[in-house]
C-alpha cells in the first residue's frame, strides 16, 4: 500500500486529455487513473460548443451508464469535466487491454444527451503478487541437470509495460529461473535445474524469487521457494484438455457443479496420484468458485450475478505426490436470467407547476434502467390512466413526463403519479415508482358571496357601531390569492356618501351603522359591497344590502286643527236649535310615524258639559249627544287628547272653545267668557278681543248693505265652512295615512248676508253634510279669514295677542 501511495506522489496529478468529436454531439477523452478528486479532464463546454452561462440553467449533469456512482462531474461556471471519485482501471476493465467507460451529459430545457467516453490509461499502482508466500517443491536427488520445475507466474493487475517484467531468483548453486509460455498465451516460470543436487548433502534450500514489474518506479513481489530433495519423480501430471470451457445461468444455487477437470499421471504410487489447486485466480473469482482438489470438479461457492460479471477465467494445476505439475485454463461464461427489474431515476421534476401551464408542458424527465440483457433489458413505461399527464418517450431510455389538460388547483391540488416500468423477460419484471407534484395556485378565481343579495332590518333610533349584517364571500384560491377584503363601493344616500351612513370590517365582512337612521327621513336604501382578493392583479365581486328601517314610535301626534295655542285662537258657533247627532266641529291631527304607530283615536279628557257633546274615536267629528236645551251653558269649553297606537302611546292635547248662539248679534255679550283652565291675563285678552272683533263685524255689516242697497244689486259672500282647514294648516312632509282617518272629511258652507237686516246675521242654505251646522253659527276669530269673507278689507291688531283688530274694508 506504500509502495502504492508512493508512485501516485511521484506521479502527481499530470494527466492529458484528447479530444475527438463524434456525430451526435459525442465526445471522447482520455485520463489516466487513480487522479485526485476536482482534476480537469476537459472542458465538454468548449468542446460541445454550449454556452458556459446556460449550463446552469440547463441543469446539466454527468451519469454513468448502468452505475449509480459518480465518477466524473461538471463544473458549471467553467464547463470542466472534472474527476468526481476514484477512477480505478483495474476495478472496471480488470486485464483487458483497453478500458473505456461510458458517461452521458443531460442537458434540460431542451432535452439534450451527448455521450462521453472516457479512455482510462493504467498507472503502475499495483505490484506484482505470486499466488502463495511460500512454494514447495519436492525434487528427487536423481534429477538430471537441466530438469524444469514449473512455478505460478507472478499476478499484476496493471497491464502492458506496469505488468510483471522480470523476475529475479536468489543466487544459489544449483538453480536458474527462466519464463515460458503457454499455448494459451499465459506465461509462467520455470525453475531449471543447474547442477545435480546431493540428498546427503543439502536435504532442503529456500530461493528468494523476486518479480519485478515495467512501471516507473518499479514495484516488485517475491516468494520462496522450498526445495526438499527427494527420490526421483520424472512423470508430470497431464490434462485431458489444455482449455476447459463451461456454461452456467447466473443464480445458479451453492453448490452447483460447474465443470469437473481430469489431469493423469504416468507415475506409479505416490508420483502419480494427482491433487487439484486453482494456480492462478481472482479474488471475485475465488469468492464465486470452489474446487474439489481430489476430483477436479468446480462448483459454486457465492452468488452468481451476470451483471457482475459475464465471464470468468481461472487456471487449474494438477500435481503429483512428488511436485511435478502441468496446468489447464478454465473458462466460464455466464448467462443471463431476468432477475432485475427495471430501476425507474426521477432525474428532474419541476414542482410545484402553476395550474394555468398549458397541455404539453414538461415538468420532469424520467430515466429507466434495467441491468439484465437483450430482450431481458428492455423497458416499457406506462402511467395510470386517471392523471392529466403522460410519458413521452425521448432519448434512449428517458421519457418526459408532461401534462394532457388543463390543471385546476382547486379541484386537485398534488398528484402522486405512479410510474410502471415493465421489462420483457421471461416471465417479466416491473417496477412502480410514485412521482408527488403540486399544483401551484394562480389567483383565477373571484370571491363568490354566499347569497346573491342581503336585507338588512334595523329600527330607527339604533346606536351608532350596532350591527346591521353580515356578507360574507368565498374564495377557492390559495393563501393571499383567496384571502378576501371587503369594502363599501362608493355612493349616495340622500345626498350623503354612504360611507356617512355604514361601514364595513374588510377582514369579517360585518356591517355597522355608523349614524342613527330616522326612519321619517327614509325608510330604506341600499349600498354596494365589493369582496376583493388579495391576489396579483386583484379579483373582485360585488353584492347588494338592502337595509331598510323599521318605525319606532317616537313621534307624538300633532294637532293640525285646531291651531295651537298660542297662535289667534277660534271659537266654533253652536245653533240654540242643534239637534242630538249634529257635527259641530272637527279635530284634525297627523302623526309622522307610520303603520300602527300613526294610528290616532281621539278623546274628550274634559269639557264643560260632560253629557253634551262626543267625538269620533278615529274621525274626530264633534257632535251633540242631544239636542241643545235653554239650560245649557253659552259657552262650552272641551280639551280633546290624541293618542297614537305606539308603545308606549304618544298623545297630544287641544282645547275647543264654543258657544251656543243663534246669531252674531249676541257676539256682544260674549265678553264675561273666562274659563277656568286660563290665568286671568289671558282671560282679559279674550274678552276684549271679541267684543271687539264683533263692534268691527256689525260696522262692515252695516257698510256692505249700503253699497249693496245703492247698486241695487244681492251681494253673496261665500265663507269657507268652519270645518275647512287652509292648506296652511298642513305642514310639508304629511300625508294622511290610509285608514287612520286623520283627514277624512272637508267641509264647505256658503254664506248669504239678508238685505236690511239689522242684526248682520248669517244665513246658510247649504252644506255638504246634512248634520253639518249651518255656517252662520260658526264665527272665526282669526283676522285673516274675515278678510275672505268680506273682500278687501284691511285689518290691523290693535292689541299685541292678536285677540283684537280694526278693520276697513272697502
Amino acid at each position: 500500500m506504500m509502495n502504492r501511495r508512493g508512485v501516485l506522489q511521484s506521479v502527481g496529478f499530470v494527466f492529458f486529455f484528447v479530444v475527438v468529436h463524434h456525430a451526435h454531439g459525442d465526445l471522447s477523452y482520455s485520463v489516466q487513473e487513480e487522479l485526485k478528486r476536482g482534476s480537469v479532464i476537459g472542458n465538454v463546454a468548449k468542446d460541445l460548443g454550449l454556452e458556459v452561462g446556460r449550463l446552469s440553467a440547463r441543469k446539466a449533469r454527468v451519469d454513468m451508464e448502468g452505475n449509480e456512482r459518480q465518477y466524473c462531474g461538471i463544473n458549471l461556471r467553467s464547463g470542466d469535466l472534472v474527476v468526481a471519485e476514484r477512477i480505478d482501471r483495474e476495478e472496471h476493465c480488470g486485464e483487458k487491454p483497453s478500458c473505456v467507460l461510458k458517461f452521458e451529459l443531460l442537458l434540460e430545457n431542451p432535452l439534450e444527451l451527448h455521450r462521453l467516453s472516457l479512455q482510462v490509461q493504467d498507472v503502475n499502482d499495483n505490484a506484482p503478487i505470486f499466488p502463495k508466500d511460500v512454494i514447495k517443491l519436492e525434487i528427487t536427488e536423481s534429477a538430471d541437470k537441466g530438469a524444469k520445475y514449473r512455478i505460478n507466474a507472478a499476478q499484476d493487475a496493471d497491464i502492458g509495460k506496469n505488468s510483471v517484467e522480470s523476475y529475479i531468483l536468489q543466487q544459489n548453486p544449483h538453480f536458474v529461473f527462466s519464463i515460458q509460455t503457454t499455448n494459451a498465451g499465459s506465461k509462467y516460470g520455470e525453475l531449471v535445474l543447474d547442477k545435480e543436487l546431493d540428498r546427503e548433502e543439502q536435504q532442503e534450500m529456500k530461493l528468494l524469487l523476486t518479480a519485478v514489474d515495467g512501471g516507473s518506479p518499479q514495484r516488485s513481489g517475491t516468494v520462496v521457494i522450498h526445495v526438499v530433495v527427494l527420490d526421483a519423480n520424472d512423470n508430470a501430471p497431464v490434462f485431458t484438455e489444455a482449455v476447459y470451457t463451461a456454461t452456467l445461468p447466473e443464480n445458479s444455487p451453492f453448490h452447483t457443479p460447474v465443470i469437473t477437470v481430469s489431469a493423469s499421471d504416468a507415475d506409479e504410487g505416490a508420483n502419480g496420484e494427482v491433487t487439484y489447486e486453482f494456480s492462478r485466480i481472482s479474488d471475485k473469482s475465488q469468492k464465486l468458485f470452489s474446487l474439489d482438489e481430489k476430483t477436479g470438479e468446480i462448483s459454486v461457492s457465492g452468488d452468481i450475478d451476470y451483471e457482475e460479471g459475464s465471464k470468468y477465467e481461472v487456471l487449474v494445476e494438477a500435481k503429483d505426490g512428488y511436485g511435478l505439475s502441468s496446468e489447464a485454463k478454465v473458462i466460464i461464461d455466464i448467462t443471463d436470467v431476468n432477475d432485475n427489474a427495471p430501476v425507474i431515476y426521477l432525474k428532474s421534476l419541476s414542482s410545484p407547476i402553476p395550474e394555468n401551464a398549458s397541455p404539453g408542458t414538461e415538468v420532469g424527465i424520467i430515466n429507466v434502467q434495467d441491468r439484465d440483457s437483450e430482450s431481458n433489458g428492455q423497458v416499457r413505461c406506462s402511467i395510470q390512466q386517471n392523471a392529466p399527464f403522460k410519458l413521452v418517450p425521448s432519448i434512449k431510455n428517458y421519457y418526459s413526463l408532461v401534462t394532457t389538460g388543463q390543471l385546476d388547483r382547486e379541484l386537485v391540488s398534488d398528484y402522486n403519479i405512479t410510474i410502471t416500468a415493465t421489462d420483457e423477460g421471461s416471465p417479466p419484471l416491473s417496477s412502480s415508482k410514485t412521482v408527488q407534484l403540486s399544483v401551484a395556485d394562480i389567483n383565477d378565481n373571484p370571491p363568490v358571496f354566499e347569497e346573491q343579495s342581503y336585507s338588512a332590518y334595523v329600527t330607527e333610533n339604533n346606536k351608532p357601531g350596532s350591527t346591521l349584517c353580515s356578507v360574507s364571500a368565498r374564495d377557492p384560491d390559495w393563501r393571499q390569492n383567496g384571502t378576501v377584503i371587503y369594502s363599501l363601493l362608493p355612493g349616495e344616500v340622500n345626498g350623503a356618501p354612504v360611507s356617512s351612513y355604514l361601514s364595513v370590517n374588510g377582514d369579517t365582512g360585518v356591517i355597522h351603522a355608523v349614524r342613527s337612521f330616522d326612519y321619517e327621513q327614509f325608510r330604506s336604501f341600499k349600498v354596494h359591497v365589493m369582496a376583493r382578493d388579495n391576489g396579483s392583479p386583484p379579483l373582485s365581486s360585488n353584492v347588494t344590502v338592502s337595509v331598510f328601517i323599521s318605525d319606532v314610535n317616537d313621534n307624538s301626534p300633532q294637532i293640525l286643527y285646531p291651531a295651537p295655542e298660542g297662535n289667534s285662537f277660534m271659537t266654533e258657533l253652536v245653533p240654540k236649535a242643534a239637534h242630538g247627532g249634529s257635527l259641530v266641529s272637527k279635530v284634525i291631527a297627523v302623526d309622522a310615524d307610520s303603520g300602527q304607530n300613526a294610528w290616532l283615536s281621539y278623546h274628550i279628557v274634559k269639557s264643560t258639559d260632560p253629557g253634551l257633546f262626543t267625538i269620533g274615536v278615529h274621525s274626530g267629528e264633534i257632535r251633540t249627544q242631544r239636542d241643545i236645551s235653554e239650560s245649557d251653558s253659552m259657552k262650552q269649553n272641551l280639551i280633546v287628547a290624541v293618542k297614537d297606537n305606539g308603545q308606549p302611546s304618544l298623545s297630544a292635547t287641544c282645547s275647543m272653545y264654543l258657544l251656543i248662539s243663534d246669531n252674531l248679534a249676541e257676539v256682544p255679550e260674549l265678553k264675561d267668557i273666562s274659563y277656568d283652565e286660563k290665568n286671568s291675563k289671558l282671560t282679559s285678552y279674550l274678552i276684549i278681543a271679541l267684543v271687539s272683533v264683533s263692534t268691527f263685524f256689525l260696522t262692515f255689516i252695516i257698510i256692505i248693505l249700503g253699497v249693496r242697497f245703492c247698486r241695487r244689486r244681492k251681494p253673496r259672500l261665500l265663507f269657507d265652512g268652519a270645518v275647512a282647514i287652509p292648506s296652511a294648516y298642513l305642514p310639508p312632509n304629511y300625508a294622511d295615512v290610509d285608514g287612520t282617518g286623520t283627514l277624512r272629511s272637508t267641509y264647505n258652507y256658503d254664506a248669504y248676508l239678508t238685505t236690511g237686516s239689522r242684526t248682520s246675521d248669517f244665513k246658510f242654505v247649504s252644506s255638504y253634510n246634512d248634520n253639518t251646522l249651518p255656517a252662520d253659527q260658526t264665527l272665526r276669530k282669526s283676522p285673516t279669514d274675515f278678510a275672505d269673507a268680506f273682500g278687501d278689507c284691511d285689518a290691523s291688531p290693535e292689541v299685541g295677542t292678536g285677540a283684537t283688530y280694526r278693520w276697513s274694508c272697502y
